[in-house]
């Protein structure tokens, strides 16, 4: 009888041990499952489409730039006017990214995918005295980097606008008011890539501005005093020459490149007028000439820099003559636009 006894208490044990262990796998399944469940709501996040036009609403933010953070799903935009980068939804929410004390005007922006960092140049348009570079980790918003630009070379007026990277990681970044392009390198160290009086510009003129890494190892710049696109090489800058294009240009700002190096696209601002437009050239030739593949009329909306998810173009209505000119009406909504280019190259 004491032997049955014993073998019910080691049963009940058995059975109590068991049903712990199937609690503990069942809340282990259901954790796996929650997890995986937000995992696949995040990717469904990034996969759909995006909208043909983002509307953001942020009183008097002003961007100038535009980038879309493939990794997140969402566009980065920086502000003239706070410094701040946001981060924009496909709904058009907008929330701050990063705030940094040391941004005081934002410019250009670069998402560096491969190695999950954000490039941004920092600028004081009014005071002119300022351009730097400031990295920052992509999934925390944290500073790696902040870069003046300055201590490697500058001139009685500077303005850091527009970033592209290398397959190494170095950035190239145009100064607008001085005729120099700086090089970073991945520790952050500064230098001056190119320098030339040629391009050198005067007071309320806007010299380098958008700027595109190409594969084939050159620069492809926009010079805004000119109307015009010039090619240097990143092996000798001084042997650089300007691009002969079938189309005029009207206040080049922001360029993007395909990855294969033969779509280019400019984005016109034109100062605001009723003339902005993206226009769209391939080239055959390594950009020695290029040809106009697509237009696209943006009307007065200031369009400054363009981006793209790896198939479609995004343009961003910046507004800044609003900003420029006190005589106009604020602007407080702000929009990112698909460009409706047929056949794009992949970016």
């Amino acid at each position: 009888m004491m032997q049955t006894h014993y073998n019910r208490h080691g049963m009940v044990r058995k059975a109590a041990l068991a049903l712990g262990l199937a609690a503990v796998v069942l809340s282990s399944c259901e954790t796996v499952n929650n997890a995986l469940d937000e995992l696949k709501k995040e990717h469904e996040k990034k996969d759909r489409a995006i909208p043909e036009q983002i509307n953001f609403t942020q009183e008097r933010l002003y961007p100038e730039g535009v980038a879309f953070d493939k990794s997140n799903g969402r566009f980065l935009v920086t502000s003239l006017t706070r410094g701040t980068i946001g981060a924009v939804a496909y709904d058009g929410t907008y929330k701050p990214f990063i705030q940094d004390s040391a941004l005081q005007a934002t410019i250009g922006i670069k998402v560096d995918e491969a190695r999950k960092r954000v490039l941004v140049a920092v600028s004081n348009p009014s005071l002119g005295n300022v351009a730097s570079l400031g990295i920052y980790d992509l999934r925390t918003g944290g500073r790696l980097e902040f870069v003046n630009l300055l201590d490697a070379a500058g001139g009685p007026r500077n303005f850091a606008n527009d970033i592209t990277l290398d397959p190494q990681g170095n950035a190239y970044v145009t100064n607008s008011f001085s005729p120099i392009i700086y090089k970073v390198d991945r520790e952050g160290n500064a230098s001056v890539f190119f320098r030339d009086n040629r391009f050198a510009t005067g007071p309320g003129e806007f010299g380098f501005n958008g700027i595109a890494y190409h594969p084939g190892g050159y620069l492809v710049v926009a010079f805004s005093k000119e109307n015009a696109l010039y090619r240097i090489p990143v092996r000798d800058p001084g042997e650089y020459t300007k691009i002969a294009l079938d189309a005029a240009l009207q206040g080049p700002d922001g360029l993007l490149l395909s990855k294969d190096g033969r779509q280019l696209v400019v984005v016109n601002n034109a100062g605001g007028a009723e003339a902005g437009r993206v226009l769209s050239f391939e080239s055959s030739d390594k950009w020695e000439t290029g040809q106009l593949s697509g237009r696209f009329d943006t009307g007065p909306v200031f369009p400054t820099t363009a981006t793209s998810d790896g198939k479609a173009i995004f343009v961003l209505y910046a507004y800044l003559n609003r900003l420029f000119n006190p005589s106009l009406t604020p602007q407080d909504t702000f929009t990112i636009r698909k460009v409706p280019f047929e056949d794009n190259r992949p970016f």
